[in-house]
């Protein structure tokens, strides 16, 4: 029985061992991130870090606990093979995890979980796309490395174990011991004998937001991050049901509660010269707020939206709803919030239950077309934009080959000029025209996006080069646009659906993070104008339905930005954390540490309540559909 027990606490220390070691790669690989931290932090990294390690030692000691086990009966050659499968197996899936999570922590900010996932099995094409062959070489090369190097350790540590291993006189006591202890692995894997289970939150001891995430086990936040995937209804419970009911009915729009509101005409704003102007989006990949002029960025970047600023409606005080494109979209056409752990796109079963701009601008007499020069199925884009009420997709299937010269597609330039196309041929005479359906047609652009290749050259950092090439199409096709007659019946609205690489190394939690530009423009604008409320993407659709006169009580999270008596505030989230901004707070909190992480203003911890209870409510919406 001795060689046993000591063979299972050795197995259990050395996951253990590995767990912490993979601390100090990490901050290491990043050390640009890390610079200025103190010759102490990685050890205060791997301390705090190792309630995670331990529990997750335990999930994955418990299988060769069995194995000892089922060794008291039994060595045959048979139970040495599945011994070596399930190191092997571990080996594996440990190296794939830590190496995948290495890569990826520069782009998006956050420790692996079930996101990269999705993507990648929607469309593994899109899902690489920001990484060239070489880095994906790399990636191979550097997995199988590690998992040998695991794998061979494993077997070395191991094998002195199974050499002295005999089978003992008295199996059942010997079988009893070992499933004891076996049983007690439940300890770490649980955290201890409190309420409250292991978590993510657990291990973070910094305000330091790095130092936090460096701490965190990659393979246990995957692991956790899979376990909610579909348990919306017990998740952020902040408060009892009633007092999210009642806190709610603050947040709302006045319509979701009443359907017959209606605003006074002397208080309405009404930015269109048309009853029924066509609407044109443009959802502009990851731009944010820092690359205008006007809105107190950089300059030489956006000079072409920077111009049509001027002329058009700009809001000034705009947030993203969180940090991904199918999280974007959703916010933006169905004027619906992000979550923290899931994107609803990966459900079909719910997205079809959902409102959109399209559907209700189609029940209206309008006609629905999307534009991407990309996999409409990345992400089941293509599921949610037909379920939408959009009656046709133009995605990289209708380019040649020839112009599918992106990573991501077909470049901007060539998606814009297919639209165009398009618009030319809709009627333009006035008799035509009062006969025919008005458009609703969405332009999605891609090239704004890593590895930031495009057919141009102004800027010589590759990132904002991007953007100034994504900036210039738009300008080309606003300047062609200009000279068709539909202009002067059109609405193009352009929102970003995200913030992304630039600025570089935005922390997740903080509120730049999700700064964005919303420009109204076109020749059915009624005049130039800045608009100061603070809002967010989902309030995109009830706002632009008022302006046409038509309900969105449907729209249960979206609020006229414009009407006086909606509530004025943004809200975003992003993995296990969300934001809200008003002019008197300005707060982000992270639910994985339990703590404010953003609390500014005047009136601070005033946002605390009542975005819990949105989110609350939000996830209870999610449950029901």
């Amino acid at each position: 029985m001795k060689e046993r027990l000591i063979g299972l606490i050795k197995t259990y220390i050395l996951f253990v061992c590995i767990f912490i070691l993979q601390k100090p790669l990490f901050i290491l690989y990043y050390s640009s991130l890390y610079a200025g931290t103190s010759w102490a932090d990685p050890f205060r990294v791997m301390w705090n870090g190792l309630p995670l390690d331990l529990s997750l030692a335990g999930y994955l000691t418990a299988i060769p606990g069995f194995l000892f086990i089922a060794s008291a009966w039994t060595l045959s050659s048979t139970l040495r093979r599945i011994w070596s499968g399930y190191y092997l197996f571990i080996s594996i899936l440990l190296a794939v995890i830590f190496i995948v999570d290495l890569g990826l922590y520069e782009y998006w900010g956050f420790r692996l979980d079930a996101t990269p996932l999705f993507y990648f099995f929607s469309s593994p094409k899109d899902a690489l796309a920001s990484i060239s062959i070489w880095q994906v070489l790399g990636g191979i090369i550097a997995m199988g490395l590690y998992a040998s190097l695991l794998y061979v350790i494993f077997l070395w540590v191991q094998k002195g174990t199974w050499k002295s291993m005999k089978l003992p006189y008295r199996r059942l006591s010997v079988s009893g011991v070992m499933l004891l202890l076996t049983g007690l692995l439940f300890i770490p894997i649980r955290g201890g004998f409190t309420v409250s289970t292991m978590n993510t939150g657990k291990v973070y001891f910094s305000s330091n937001q790095r130092m936090n995430h460096a701490a965190i086990n990659p393979a246990f936040s995957l692991m956790e991050s899979l376990s909610k995937q579909k348990d919306f209804g017990s998740q952020y419970r902040f408060m009892e049901a009633a007092q999210a009911d009642e806190l709610m009915k603050t947040l709302v729009d006045p319509m979701v509660l009443d359907s017959t509101a209606v605003i006074p005409d002397t208080l309405r704003t009404a930015l269109f010269k048309t009853e029924r102007p066509n609407v044109v989006f443009v959802i502009l990949e990851s731009f944010s707020s820092r690359l205008m002029t006007s809105l107190g960025g950089e300059p030489d970047i956006a000079v072409h939206m920077d111009s049509l600023a001027k002329e058009g409606v700009l809001f000034t005080n705009f947030y993203a709803n969180s940090f991904r494109t199918d999280r974007g979209l959703v916010a933006v056409l169905s004027g619906f919030p992000a979550q923290p752990t899931t994107s609803i796109m990966k459900y079909p079963r719910k997205t079809q239950h959902l409102p959109a701009i399209a559907g209700s601008l189609r029940d209206a007499g309008y006609q629905t077309k999307y534009y991407y020069g990309g996999d409409a199925d990345f992400t089941n884009m293509r599921s949610y934009l037909i379920s939408s009420g959009f009656e046709g997709i133009v995605s990289d299937e209708d380019f040649s080959v020839s112009e599918r010269l992106s990573k991501w597609g077909a470049h901007d330039h060539l998606v814009f000029n297919r639209l165009l196309e398009d618009i030319k041929a809709e009627p333009a005479d006035s008799a035509s025209a009062k006969s025919a359906r008005p458009f609703f047609k969405v332009l999605q652009t891609s090239s704004s996006h890593e590895p930031f290749e495009v057919p141009y050259r102004r800027l010589a950092n590759d990132r904002l080069n991007a953007f100034a090439y994504t900036d210039s199409c738009v300008g080309d096709f606003v300047k062609r646009f200009r000279e068709l007659p539909q202009w002067e019946n059109t609405v193009m609205v352009l929102v970003p659906d995200h913030v992304g690489a630039y600025p570089e190394y935005l922390d997740n939690l903080s509120i730049e993070r999700y700064q964005i530009p919303l420009l109204l423009i076109g020749g059915a604008i009624a005049e130039p104008r800045r608009i100061d409320v603070y809002a967010s993407q989902h309030d995109i659709a009830a706002t632009l339905l008022a302006q046409l006169s038509l309900p969105h009580q449907e729209f249960t999270f979206s609020k006229d930005m414009l009407n006086p008596a909606s509530p004025h505030f943004a809200f975003f989230t992003v993995p296990d954390a969300f934001g809200m901004v008003t002019p008197d707070n300005q707060l982000m909190f992270n639910c994985e540490a339990n703590a404010t992480a953003v609390d500014e203003g005047t009136a601070k911890g005033k946002n605390l309540l009542p975005g819990e209870a949105y989110l609350q409510k939000l996830y209870d919406d999610i449950a029901k559909r």
